[in-house]
């Protein structure tokens, strides 16, 4: 039960308690850092487990559980917050809005325990997945909101936009979208397609890496980078499935 894999996903459960907790009392860059540290850890359990030989439905349920806090309760927290901050339009200015619409964040919380339990059951997602994978959406929030949160509370953007941008992401966990896993297989049929993502991804954050060193701001730089690269993602799958 206390195997070592099993020891690196209660880490990544760790890591989202804390996010959670940084989210509400912290900010959202200390949390963002720890959901980060969530998929570390993520990374590596299945990692750990397949070339020691410990693959297991305990290890797998586990794993589950533990991506349900950090990459579905954690950066819903982040938006729980957020919504508390950003603008209400006009016809939003009440407290029934103000009080009720921050609880919204949820919902995607809800959508990525789905997403898991879906994933689960699902014998198409071995190679490749159906639908936004949890640890991208909660990279994508954390990079967003971290980087992003003067322009997002700004008179810009409000509650009502952030709303429907929270739907978007909880339906892409679901949706029936293939979307690319990083697992390189010997002759594996979407290889040159994963090797042009890490390429882009690649120069995506150089680009904004070296934007920040000029600036001053390469953190901040670096997470438009990361979300900027889950979008690429998205609409990679979405572009392959559309195509024949």
């Amino acid at each position: 039960m206390f195997s070592i894999p099993n020891i690196f996903t209660c880490c990544n459960l760790i890591c989202g308690c804390i996010a959670t907790y940084c989210a509400f009392h912290h900010g959202h860059t200390l949390a963002f850092m720890f959901i980060l540290g969530g998929a570390f850890f993520d990374f590596f359990d299945g990692m750990v487990a397949r070339a020691l030989g410990k693959s297991g439905r305990l290890g797998i349920e586990l794993d589950s559980l533990a991506d349900v806090v950090t990459f579905g309760v954690a950066p819903s927290a982040m938006l729980f917050t957020l919504f508390n901050h950003v603008s209400y339009p006009q016809w939003m200015a009440s407290e029934l809005w103000f009080n009720v619409m921050p609880f919204t964040a949820f919902i995607m919380a809800a959508f990525s325990a789905l997403r898991l339990a879906k994933f689960n059951i699902d014998e198409r997602q071995h190679t490749d997945f159906i639908g936004l994978p949890t640890p991208a959406n909660a990279i994508f929030w954390g990079a967003l909101i971290s980087s992003c949160e003067p322009w997002l509370t700004g008179p810009h953007f409000n509650a009502a936009f952030l709303f429907a941008f929270m739907i978007l992401a909880s339906w892409l966990l679901i949706c029936e979208v293939p979307m690319i896993s990083l697992k390189f297989k010997k002759n594996g049929k979407n290889n040159k397609t994963k090797k042009l993502f890490v390429v882009v991804v690649v120069l995506i954050l150089a680009a904004f890496a070296v934007k920040g060193a000029m600036s001053g701001y390469v953190w901040h730089e670096l997470c438009k980078g990361a979300a900027v690269s889950i979008g690429f993602y998205v609409a990679l799958g979405i572009v392959r499935s559309v195509l024949p």
